[in-house]
């Protein structure tokens, strides 16, 4: 027992040497301190940043300075954070909404880096005492920010804000510009700043370039599209591509953080943001990686500093108030020249206030372990700027963040459409997961995950004597459905049940349910075992009125690279139009790729906006037809097409008698290609139309197509006459 006791105490001896408890400690203060804090209104970012401070070499001395060192885990384990901030703002960018602000970026970018870099040189050349090139190389500091408070607005859900994709773009800029001056600095205070170092700077980050944009998205497709069913091994990929791009940086002569911005750009199309793999993404790097650096940035505080002096003091302050206002003014000076709202002026001062990463790359460059061209009095007042600024940018964006959530919901106009669009509810028909990974990947792509009726996977059996084994056979398939998506967090309902029927199952279900959208594989091979039972489309489209989707899906997502939509005319006066369209719209956005709508220009301008209501950025163009049979002359046929077919069924305003013939023609020319045949429902479920319930069309629809074809007979028969 009493060697037991010595064995501890020797354990807890400070610093704690123990990687294990070590380890712990810093897991219970990762879970503790956000919970704790909130209890008082303080960001659980600060909270671990605080926490830094408290358990540091320069607090409590739980840890070390050995293992915040280089080769230290801490140091390992905060490079792993910041590297995923950078990547995750590279990831979750929206790309199109990146182009369509990028002068607004362009603009806050000069601004960020100009007016603090300006008027930061006399500041410290006058007020400080430094000498010129320590002037310029604390200058450069104040022009730089690091994006800590960028896991709160992915919390809020405001990534996709402009606000937010101005101030990431900004970011990478003015932190790319202060690091290559950096190296300049660096260079110069080393006389080795002559025509070779520019030479070999321009030939690396040229080399850099080709490989991160030509090379990595070509390995990266043919990786996923290999292992599209090995969620493991894509994170590992994705991890992988991550290190390696911050390996290029560093050998190009910039920050890691830049390769690892980079790298998210570059996935950015090959993830969908709805996915096993983005969710595996974000959990991860949220609960370890991001935390670990926030507490690493609280180690290096060292709170002595208020006692050695007022000149140390004085240097803190000044640094600190200087770096706050310089990023209020280029927030400011960007208001007033793009015209923004005074909370997103407020948002992206929050954002780009916090000083952590390059700003401390650029401080202990420049200190070198006391032989640079910086004292100790700057490093300390810039350790004491980095805690207060991060304070000062978790408070401001947790502000502005709920403020700006309760404006938009307040100025939504589009309140009854976000009610339809909450209480949307997908059903998703199969038996069994193998087989039908890729139909469960599509539901999810397609899907909200703000809505709160779950996608419901349902599992229909007839009716005979081995109903009850069948049901208890599905169950288990049903289980292995949920535990293989469990890690996407996706909301699943799974359902088995038996009819008389396939088709007379799944309507029943799907009324039970409320749904509004069934999904169905109809890939080849299970097409013909319906054709076997005699189960075919025709009959499922007869018993369910919902808006069907016949899906064939035999290639990945990250393989596509266009979604072409045709379209009968008058498709846009569909009752179900907003349902599926949504869909559809959804799935260019979250796959990042454009939608070539082949069709009539007012189902084209319904699209747009459908797109705009719902607040996706997508981009869609237009191929006019005059009608439907217009198709195949005008499409010229690629590989990596997702191709959409919007159907009609008889007695419908946009019913196409071509239809069918188109449809017989895409099951022949796209065998071998993915495509979805998509039949809106004959449900009316908005208000406009409730009106007209009680009126039967089918014997109109039934009346007209039968003349049509007697015009077509006829127009054949003179053709004929004049050959």
């Amino acid at each position: 027992m009493r060697y037991f006791f010595q064995h501890l105490i020797h354990e807890f001896q400070l610093p704690l040497k123990n990687p294990v408890l070590v380890f712990s400690i810093l897991l219970f203060i990762i879970l503790l301190s956000p919970i704790v804090l909130r209890k008082i209104k303080i960001p659980g970012i600060i909270g671990l940043i605080l926490s830094g401070v408290l358990i540091g070499p320069h607090g409590l001395g739980l840890i070390g300075t050995r293992a915040m060192e280089a080769e230290g885990s801490i140091k390992l384990f905060s490079t792993i954070g910041l590297l995923y901030i950078m990547f995750m703002a590279g990831l979750e960018l929206d790309l199109r909404q990146f182009k369509r602000y990028f002068q607004k970026s362009l603009g806050f970018g000069i601004f960020t880096f100009i007016i603090p870099l300006t008027l930061g040189y006399p500041l410290c050349t006058e007020v400080l005492q430094l000498e010129p090139m320590a002037a310029l190389l604390t200058a450069s500091m104040f022009s730089t920010h690091t994006l800590v408070a960028y896991p709160i607005i992915s919390k809020y859900g405001l990534t996709k804000h402009r606000a937010v994709a101005i101030t990431v773009g900004g970011t990478i800029l003015t932190d790319t510009a202060v690091l290559i001056i950096l190296a300049i600095i660096s260079s110069a205070n080393k006389g080795e700043l002559d025509f070779g170092f520019w030479f070999r700077l321009l030939t690396s980050l040229t080399t850099f370039s080709l490989i991160m944009f030509f090379v990595i998205p070509r390995v990266a497709r043919w990786f996923f599209s290999k292992l599209d069913s090995e969620k493991t091994s894509q994170y590992i990929f994705v991890l992988s591509v991550v290190f390696f791009a911050a390996f290029l940086a560093e050998v190009a002569g910039v920050e890691h953080i830049i390769g690892a911005f980079v790298a998210g750009l570059v996935l950015n199309k090959l993830i969908p943001h709805n996915s096993t793999l983005m969710n595996r993404i974000d959990f991860i790097g949220n609960s370890l990686f991001i935390p670990f650096f926030l507490i690493f940035v609280g180690m290096v505080v060292d709170y002595r500093a208020f006692f050695q002096g007022t000149w140390p003091l004085i240097i803190a302050g000044v640094l600190t108030t200087f770096a706050i206002f310089s990023k209020w003014l280029a927030a400011y000076a960007t208001q007033l020249v793009f015209k923004l709202s005074s909370i997103e002026r407020q948002l992206v001062f929050g954002l780009s206030t916090a000083h952590a990463a390059a700003t401390l790359a650029i401080i202990m460059v420049g200190y070198d372990d006391g032989k640079g061209i910086l004292s100790i009095n700057i490093v300390n007042g810039t350790v004491l700027l980095i805690l207060f600024t991060c304070m000062t940018s978790s408070f401001v964006t947790e502000n502005t963040g709920k403020r700006l959530l309760l404006t938009l919901s307040e100025n939504s106009e589009l309140e009854d459409n976000e009610m339809r669009l909450r209480n949307k509810h997908l059903m998703v028909y199969m038996n069994e997961l193998k087989g039908n990974e890729r139909l469960l990947d599509f539901a999810l792509l397609i899907t909200d995950p703000q809505v709160i009726n779950p996608i419901s996977v349902v599992s229909v059996y007839p009716d005979n004597d081995n109903a009850e084994r069948m049901i208890r056979k599905s169950r288990k398939s049903l289980e292995d459905i949920v535990k293989h998506y469990s890690g996407q967090e996706a909301k699943l309902n799974t359902i088995a049940t038996i009819d008389h029927n396939l088709s007379s199952g799944i309507a029943r279900v799907s009324k039970e349910l409320v749904a509004d959208i069934v999904l169905v594989n109809d890939s080849s091979h299970i097409n013909i075992i319906k054709r076997l039972v005699g189960d075919d489309r025709d009959h499922l489209l007869t018993t369910c009125e919902k808006t069907v989707f016949f899906s064939s899906l035999s290639k990945p997502s990250v393989s596509y690279e266009r979604i072409v939509l045709v379209a009968p005319l008058l498709a846009e006066l569909e009752p179900t139009f907003l349902l599926w369209s949504e869909r559809i719209i959804r799935l260019g956005k979250e796959l990042n790729i454009p939608i070539i709508h082949y069709g009539s220009s007012a189902t084209f301008e319904r699209l747009e906006k459908v797109a705009s209501a719902n607040k996706m950025e997508a981009e869609i163009q237009l191929h006019e037809l005059n009608a439907i049979d217009e198709f195949y002359p005008s499409y010229q046929k690629r590989n990596t097409d997702f191709v959409v077919v919007v159907a009609c069924r008889p007695a419908t305003v946009s019913f196409d008698p071509q239809i069918d013939t188109l449809i017989q023609g895409i099951e022949v020319a796209f065998e071998r290609q993915d495509y979805l045949l998509l039949y809106p429902g004959t449900n009316a479920t908005d208000p406009t139309f409730s009106n007209y319930d009680d009126i039967n069309t089918a014997p109109l629809a039934v009346g007209v197509e039968t003349i049509q074809k007697i015009g077509r007979e006829v127009g054949s028969i003179f053709k004929k006459n004049k050959r």
